[in-house]
């Protein structure tokens, strides 16, 4: 069991809009699930080890904004962005259709068949945020023969617990600044979300306690009437109850400050995860988002995991 720490923060990487020494740039729509779905891969060449990355949201495509924390990593893998169902610009070819969890999961291990085949390799690795994070470690249980590491960043692990966990914090912090107008909003919120007013005001409050921007309400009851029900069928799933005998090796990026894929279960799923090989990159000034605001150390520690593979 390894466990790394990082007290310190990077500075965004550059968003190049080309970038040179790319001699694989694929743009396209292929058939996954029965519907076009969208994928761009970038990197030095064909026979390059595949990096799968899996947004997060669900339903928060960053293909427009990936090579912030990309850029360095498609010198060494072919990195595959992958717009999910009901997604970018995914969803501009589909009409938006109703999915479960179980049709996600489908559609990530026929997308991993897709690009095996596609390449002529036979395992890759799966590199997730959030969401995203806890769609790669599902997947890679279930595809294990597939899959050579899984990379998770600020995973959803258990997350009604999460957001109970801060919900708690936040009651905790606005009674002790008494702050009214805090207790009031988030004494309207039930776990699970039983609406997306509900979630608006976790979302708002937990913004504001970690001094971040608060999202826009209208933006946040939109993305409910899509995605809510998703979310919570997700938000049940305990990764903390099925931690044993872990398939792969498992690699988790956690941030100190994370409130919003709470820190405390990740670092609790780590210590009790059975695998091979684990690790966790700690960042104890990180919230959420350590993927962009770390972007530079994230790509650091993941091409030397890729470096450790070549060495064996």
């Amino acid at each position: 069991m390894i466990t790394r720490s990082f007290g310190f923060i990077f500075a965004l990487l550059a968003c190049p809009t080309a970038l040179a020494f790319s001699s694989v740039q694929i743009s396209e729509a292929v058939v996954i699930g029965g519907i076009q779905q969208y994928i761009e891969v970038r990197g030095p060449g064909e026979q390059s080890p595949i990096l799968l990355f899996l947004h997060g949201g669900p339903g928060n495509s960053v293909t427009k904004r990936a090579a912030s924390f990309t850029s360095e990593l498609q010198k060494h893998f072919l990195v595959v962005l992958w717009d999910q169902r009901n997604s970018g610009k995914t969803r501009e070819l589909n009409i938006s259709l109703q999915a479960d969890l179980g049709t996600f999961e489908s559609d990530a291990a026929e997308m991993i068949q897709y690009l095996l085949t596609r390449f002529g390799q036979t395992k890759l690795f799966l590199f997730g945020h959030s969401w995203g994070g806890f769609l790669a470690l599902q997947v890679a249980k279930q595809q294990s023969d597939r899959v050579t590491a899984c990379l998770a960043v600020s995973p959803m692990i258990y997350q009604q617990e999460s957001e109970r966990l801060s919900l708690e914090w936040m009651l905790q912090r606005a009674k002790e600044t008494n702050d009214s107008q805090a207790l009031a909003d988030l004494e309207q919120v039930k776990i699970p979300f039983e609406n997306g007013d509900q979630l608006f005001w976790h979302r708002y409050w937990l913004a504001r306690f970690s001094g971040n921007r608060p999202p826009d309400r209208s933006f946040v009851q939109r993305w409910a009437t899509d995605w809510l029900d998703l979310l919570n069928e997700a938000s049940r799933v305990n990764l903390l109850a099925d931690s044993a005998d872990w398939p792969v090796p498992l690699f988790l990026f956690v941030g100190g400050r994370d409130y919003q894929t709470h820190h405390s279960l990740a670092r609790n799923f780590f210590t009790h995860v059975k695998a091979g090989k684990k690790e966790l990159f700690w960042f104890p000034n990180s919230g959420h988002n350590l993927l962009f605001t770390d972007s530079r150390q994230v790509q650091q520690q993941i091409i030397s995991i890729l470096n450790d593979y070549k060495s064996q």
